[in-house]
């Protein structure tokens, strides 16, 4: 048995999966009637997604409507950061999602504090955009993931838990 037990915290995404939501949300734009004669476009890039229709109201639907063929997709919705709404000519309005993928350094500090705070013999360590957690027991580290999965709706992005040995 190693001498120390480790997994990785990270946030991240199937593309894939995004791919194909994104062009299911295009088909039902297409095909919906209230949408129809729109204009609209939804334009997905390595970095963000960009959604470009008539009216608000439309774009609300519209990303609605991307949020959920994501959500059916096992994606979360928090990869998604809505920017404003961005006025563009023919009174037309754009607005862009950046996706977020990586845990940023201070969400790191924030759930490497949490960490430390309930269990001071655990080693958190944040190695990039991973908090990679080690321990000699495996008991606590199983402890550190259910305790990160209660405390889940703090965080801004999706967590998940991947190389446990």
């Amino acid at each position: 048995m190693p001498a120390e037990s480790t997994f990785d915290i990270v946030s991240e995404f199937d593309r894939q999966e995004l791919v194909n939501a994104v062009d299911q949300a295009r088909r039902e734009v297409a095909t919906r009637f209230d949408l129809k004669d729109t204009r609209t476009e939804i334009a997905l890039s390595e970095k963000e997604l960009t959604i470009t229709t008539d009216s608000e109201m439309y774009l609300a639907t519209v990303r609605d409507l991307v949020q959920t063929k994501a959500l059916r997709r096992n994606l979360s919705i928090k990869i998604f950061k809505f920017g404003a709404v961005q006025e563009i000519s023919g009174g037309r309005v754009r607005q862009v999602a950046t996706l977020q993928q990586g845990i940023p350094e201070e969400t790191a500090k924030k759930l490497a504090k949490l960490i430390r705070d309930q269990f001071p013999k655990v080693q958190p360590r944040i190695q990039g955009d991973v908090l990679r957690v080690g321990s000699k027991s495996r008991d606590e580290l199983q402890a550190v993931i259910r305790l990160v999965k209660e405390h889940q709706d703090e965080f801004p992005i999706p967590l998940q838990f991947t190389n446990y040995r």
